[in-house]
C-alpha cells in the first residue's frame, strides 16, 4: 500500500537530508518541496503543521516535524 508521502524541506537542512534518506533506503515514493524555493508551499507548511522548521513530513495528513524516525515508521506501518 502506497501512503501520499510530501516532505517539506531545505536543500542545506541536515535532518531533511536524513529523512529523505531514510525514506528512499525503506522504498517509499515521496514529493520533496522545497520550502526555500516555493514560497506558497511553505505557507502551506506553516498553515497545516503550525511550524516554520523543516523536515515537516505530511504521511496521509498526518504531519511530523523533524526527523522522527519511529513517528514516521508508525505513521507509515512499517
Amino acid at each position: 500500500m502506497n501512503k501520499k508521502v510530501t516532505v517539506y524541506s531545505t536543500p542545506t537542512c541536515p535532518f531533511c537530508i536524513r529523512a529523505k534518506q531514510f525514506l528512499k533506503d525503506n522504498n517509499i515514493t515521496f514529493e520533496d518541496i522545497d520550502v526555500s524555493a516555493d514560497h506558497a508551499r511553505a505557507q502551506e507548511m506553516i498553515k497545516r503543521s503550525g511550524q516554520m522548521g523543516v523536515p515537516v513530513i505530511d504521511i496521509e495528513g498526518k504531519m511530523i516535524v523533524g526527523f522522527d524516525k519511529e513517528g514516521i515508521k508508525e505513521a507509515l506501518g512499517i
